[in-house]
């Protein structure tokens, strides 16, 4: 975790390589859902039915400060920061 912001970077061999949290993720750069880690079954079957589950590729479109648009699939949706930090890319 880095100075308490939620932001971390860690390494793991079932990761083949990094992994980062969304909210930190590079603008217009395509990345694989590694894990999504809400802690909440309803909002992780919402986020499923979006299409965003492990596997999946996003993209962030651009970022505000209270959060992030994303293209997932064919659409983009606006998630807010604590959300980005709960999908691991």
């Amino acid at each position: 975790m880095l100075a308490g912001l939620g932001i971390y970077i860690e390494y793991s061999d079932k990761m083949d390589g990094y992994s980062m949290d969304l909210s930190v993720a590079e603008i217009g750069k395509e990345y694989i859902i590694k894990a999504i880690n809400t802690g909440d079954e309803e909002l992780d079957s919402f986020l499923f039915s979006l299409g965003c589950y492990a596997g999946e590729p996003i993209t962030v479109v651009s970022r505000k400060k209270s959060g992030c648009t994303v293209a997932i699939k064919e659409a983009r949706y606006h998630i807010d920061t604590q959300l980005s930090r709960s999908i691991s890319v």
